[in-house]
């Protein structure tokens, strides 16, 4: 088995998660992001709560989406991130749809991306094949995200903003959310995506400033996301901006509501919280498990600091039912503030 600075390269066959496979495109990445180890800590891999059950990832939907991102060569976050709601949002149509490949220049302790080096490739075809495959599957609303690519002197920027003029030349009345990187601070970069026709940008800040080392990777920062989203909101005040949060990390009340206080004075419009999940023992533990009733005292809070909408919930995603999330009724999950404002 051959090797890459002491680490085997996986020659056929699915990688197992932590190992290094090199990708068709030529390169090295390891799966899931996290190199593997000897970690000992199982909490958080089995034993979860029942709330935390969701919808088998079948149906005919589910095989639609599915085969659409793969006749068009798309990576999907809700597959490349082990989400839990696939089953839900693809049975209903919609899927987030990943840009710039599956393979990101970080090692985020908490994301099961896998982590590599792309050195600059990028596929040319793609802006033209996400617009056919958003008009396909006759989306009116749409979420793009992508990984880090800090191997590109934009960090993606102009691809990303390429992506969404190509849909809304295609499909001009598709409303289109762009969950962007941080490109490392870039705020040029920030305005070319911003000016490409989007309607809400979004940046997730992730945890508390205590947390965010180790939780993210060294190149982000708790002060440069907040400038990033804040730099969005000055430069185009008629759109919206959005941020998530993961809890559960081991993050105190008070950490959580000073973090939504600084969200707000950026200027973020919508919040979305939802309960971190470890993706493989590689990961960060889990440190607790938040309840629906936390949940919703939580999202009680944001909304008093003056979020448009703050969707909170253990399966609650950056994306999830992101369409509705002006409806001020927490995109329809129960809850006795469910609809409160």
């Amino acid at each position: 088995m051959s090797q890459i600075k002491g680490i085997p390269i996986v020659p056929d066959g699915a990688p197992r998660s932590g190992e290094k496979y090199l990708t068709p495109q030529g390169f090295s990445a390891i799966r899931d992001g996290i190199k593997g180890g000897s970690a000992q800590d199982q909490r958080g891999l089995g034993g979860k709560p029942r709330w935390l059950r969701a919808p088998l990832a079948i149906g005919a939907g589910y095989e639609f989406v599915r085969g659409t991102v793969r006749e068009h060569r798309l990576a999907t976050v809700c597959e490349e991130a082990h989400c839990p709601n696939i089953g839900e949002c693809w049975n209903a149509g919609t899927a987030t749809i990943m840009l710039m490949g599956a393979v990101c220049t970080r090692a985020c302790r908490f994301c099961a991306v896998d982590t590599g080096n792309p050195h600059g490739w990028l596929d040319a075809e793609e802006p033209a094949n996400v617009a056919d495959s958003i008009a396909l599957m006759k989306l009116r609303y749409v979420v793009l995200t992508s990984v880090n690519r800090d191997d590109l002197p934009d960090g993606g920027a102009a691809h990303y903003a390429a992506c969404i003029r190509a849909i809304k030349v295609r499909t001009p009345a598709t409303a289109v959310e762009a969950l962007t990187p941080d490109f490392q601070g870039n705020l040029a970069a920030v305005e070319e995506v911003v000016d490409s026709g989007l309607q809400v940008f979004a940046q997730n800040i992730e945890t508390v400033r205590r947390l965010t080392h180790p939780v993210r990777d060294p190149r982000a920062g708790y002060e440069q996301t907040l400038a990033v989203l804040r730099h969005a909101r000055q430069w185009r005040s008629d759109i919206l901006v959005k941020s998530s949060l993961m809890l559960g990390l081991g993050e105190r009340e008070d950490e959580l509501l000073e973090c939504m206080r600084d969200l707000r004075s950026a200027g973020v419009d919508l919040l979305t919280l939802g309960q971190y999940l470890r993706p493989t023992r590689n990961h960060l533990a889990v440190e607790r498990f938040v309840t629906p009733e936390e949940f919703d005292q939580y999202r009680q809070q944001g909304l008093a600091l003056g979020f448009r909408e703050v969707v909170a919930g253990p399966l609650v995603r950056s994306s999830y039912r992101a369409e509705q999330a002006l409806a001020g009724n927490n995109v329809g999950l129960p809850g006795a503030s469910a609809g409160s404002r």
